[in-house]
This record gives C-alpha cells, structure tokens and sequence, in this order.
C-alpha cells in the first residue's frame, strides 16, 4: 500500500484528503504544519507528498527546500496544494523542486489522476537508477574518476599553515585548486561589520577552491586554517585541463559542486528556522562525526559555525553541560550524549 503524506493547516481539507486517499486504497499520512511535516517525512519516508503552500511554522516552500536536500527525501515526488494560481508561485515551486500543482479547490478525480500518474512516473525513474548504478559501466566510471582526482594531488607543493593562517581571502581570485592533506580548514563568510559565518570544515581528503575555478572568477568565501595543517596547491591549469578534458573527472566535480550548493542552501534554511540551542547542537554533532567527541575548538569558531553569538554560544554550552550532554574542560568540549545533541528539538 502506497503511502502518502497530507501536509495541511486546514483540518477540513486535511481530513477530506486523508479520507478519499483511504478510500483509493492508499495509506494516509497527516500533518498540520511544515514543521510537522518535514519532520515525519524524514523519519519515515512516504511514496508521495501533497503540501499546502501557505502554512504556519514552516511553509511550503521551505518543507521542499528541507526534503531536496536530504538523501532520504529527495526523490519524492512532491505535489503543491494551493489557492493561488499566480504564475509566479507556479515557477518559483517548480524552481525548487515541485514535481506539480493541484488547485483549490480541486476535482476528486483530478487529484487521484496526478498522483498516480506521478507515482509510476517515480517507480520508473527509481527503476532507471537502480540499474544505472548497479551497472559495471558505472563502476568503472567512478574509479576512474576517483583514480584521476587522487593523482591530481600527487608531486604537489605543500605549503603549512599554522592555526588561523588565511590560505585565501573572499575576492581574490585563484591560481590554485586546493587540498587538504592534514588538518582542518574552516571556510567562512565575512559581514560589513566583521562577524563571520563557518559555511564548512574542511578535513583531510577534502578539495578548496575548485567553485572559484569553474566560474572563472574570484573566491566567493575565505578560508582558514582551524588548527595547524598542510595543503597542497594544485595549479589551476593542471585542474582545468583534466576536468575539461575527463569527462568522469568533470562528472566527479559536478557531484562536489551539486553538493556544495546543497550544503549551503541546507544551512541557509536551519539559520532561518531552527533555534539557538538547535544550531549549536547540530555543530557540535558535525564536529564530532568529523573528528570525534573532544572538540578543540575556539569558542569564536563554534559560535561563526553555529550561526550565533559568542556570548549566546557560552550561554547554550552551559545549559547542554548542566543537562550532561557535554562536558567542559580547559576550554574542551567533549560530547557525551551524541543521540541526544542529534536529536534536539527546534
């Protein structure tokens, strides 16, 4: 039994929904808000969801900007209820991701019409993709992507950077694709008036820069290193011409670059909704699936993480430390009850 997702504020039109999907031989899922919504969405996953656009809490369009960006929820198919049949609500949900848009008031027919017609649509394209992936041709495409990008860093300059060292500023514009062999390296953005925002932490493994390099224009952020660190400096030539020249290597990169955008439209959306004690634990969770639960980390850099306050972080990090979800030592902060941190309400 196929199971869908009601996302609705209206309790009439809600349980009108809910009663013809049951009644279609479908499974029935409710929410009043987006909030609610998206949370049960990603908790267990529906074959399909109807979302109203104009809802409290959390809106239409940001439950689709959440489930996009997640591995779980992308795929769904994803249908707008709404009143407003304005053309510019029409492209800005299909911008986003919306797979169609039913009217309000709607037809009963019509609306059994479109799920079903997108479902099998997306038992089809989840067909296509099983295969694909499972396929030998892609395997060997991914390898020798992954095989090109690692020699792309091999007999490399390394140049060490001590803790807080700028490896590059917002605006320059490059000469090199970066990569870090050892270390940490926040990536951050500066306001007009100082404060900084960590956008990512950068580990061993991880390439800098390259965004930069396939726009063919300056950084649009500034890096830094968190901790003493070496990188290797790939001249930017040397990337241009086996990303332009590789078609798995460009595939490869365009997987970096989708990602990247989908990183920093996700952070947009939790600095708009979620609550401070939600950020800083969703930080803290982050650095610790990255380097464990000791975070040796200056308070400066956790609170630009965390999209907060120096003082307001301190102020959280007592609180978790009173209810023994962390500990603080010397300026350490060890991670004692990592499920709960993960976990945190909004």
């Amino acid at each position: 039994m196929k199971k869908i997702l009601i996302i609705e504020d209206n309790s009439d039109v809600r349980e009108n929904l809910a009663e013809i999907l049951t009644l279609s031989g479908y499974e029935a899922l409710i929410a009043e808000n987006g909030k609610i919504g998206a949370a049960k969405a990603q908790a267990e996953p529906p074959d399909l969801i109807l979302c109203d656009i104009m809802m409290p809490e959390l809106d239409g369009y940001g439950v689709l900007h959440i489930l996009s960006r997640q591995t779980s929820t992308a795929d769904i198919p994803f249908i707008f209820l709404t009143a407003k049949a304005e053309k510019e609500d029409f492209r800005r949900g299909m911008s986003l991701g919306a797979d169609d848009y039913i009217i309000k008031p709607f037809d009963d027919v019509v609306l059994l019409q479109t799920i079903e017609k997108r479902l099998k649509k997306s038992e089809r394209l989840r067909a296509a993709s099983e295969q694909s992936s499972n396929s030998l041709e892609h395997f060997i495409d991914e390898a020798r992507a992954m095989e090109a990008i690692k020699h792309l860093s091999e007999n490399r300059e390394v140049r060490h950077y001590k803790k807080k060292d700028v490896v590059f500023r917002e605006g320059e514009h490059p000469r090199w694709l970066y990569f870090v062999e050892a270390g940490k390296v926040k990536v951050f953005k500066t306001s007009e008036d100082g404060r900084e925002l960590i956008v990512k932490v950068a580990q061993q493994g991880d390439f800098l820069g390259f965004l930069a390099l396939f726009k063919e224009d300056s950084y649009p952020e500034s890096a830094a290193a968190l901790e003493d660190c070496s990188i290797k400096l790939v001249p930017k030539q040397d990337f241009a011409a086996l990303v332009f020249g590789n078609r798995d290597v460009n595939a490869r990169f365009i997987k970096m670059l989708a990602g990247h955008i989908a990183e920093r439209e996700q952070q947009l959306i939790e600095l708009a909704y979620n609550s401070v004690r939600k950020r800083v634990a969703t930080a803290l969770t982050q650095l610790c699936d990255q380097g464990g639960p000791v975070i040796q980390l200056l308070r400066e850099d956790l609170a630009a993480l965390a999209g907060t306050a120096k003082e307001t972080l301190i102020r959280t990090l007592t609180d978790f430390k009173n209810e023994n979800m962390v500990d603080i030592k010397d300026g350490v902060v060890t991670v004692l009850k990592l499920e709960k941190l993960r976990e945190m309400p909004n």
